[in-house]
């Protein structure tokens, strides 16, 4: 599988620029994992930038499609935000951003379709984050 390398662009982001790819992945993305995720906004509501990040990301963490795929996915995307090591609100988009890419597969997929979905997934965040930083002012090499 390509590898991307998503998480080097993330902490240029301001955190406003993170929170819009944050929302993106949960509530866009996720939807090609079977994920129809409506976050509690009274919660989200006046909260900083960071926190909201947080408070959306536990949010969408509670909700178990399927035990055994979201644990998997939290423990791959774990493994790979602590080699990344990015500095907080960045280190914590990033593993939501692994998440969902590893949320998308579905059962019974071949190795070849599951690198190409995992593939699509991961150009169609850095496209993503290429857009978003635009429109922050922020020059990315991608």
């Amino acid at each position: 599988m390509s590898d991307l390398a998503l998480h080097e662009y993330l902490s240029h982001l301001p955190e406003e620029a993170l929170q819009e790819f944050t929302e993106w992945c949960i509530l866009e993305q996720a939807k090609e994992a079977g994920y129809d995720f409506i976050p509690n906004r009274s919660k989200l509501d006046n909260l900083p930038t960071g926190e909201y990040i947080n408070q959306l990301i536990d949010q969408f963490m509670q909700v178990k499609k399927n035990p055994i795929k979201d644990g998997l996915a939290a423990v791959l995307a774990g493994k790979q935000v602590d080699e990344h090591a990015l500095p907080s609100v960045a280190a914590v988009v990033d593993f939501v951003s692994l998440y969902v890419k590893y949320l998308i597969p579905q059962a019974g997929q071949d190795e070849a379709e599951t690198d190409a979905i995992l593939t699509q997934a991961s150009q169609q965040q850095l496209e993503k984050v290429a857009q978003i930083a635009q429109k922050y002012h922020v020059e990315l090499k991608v």
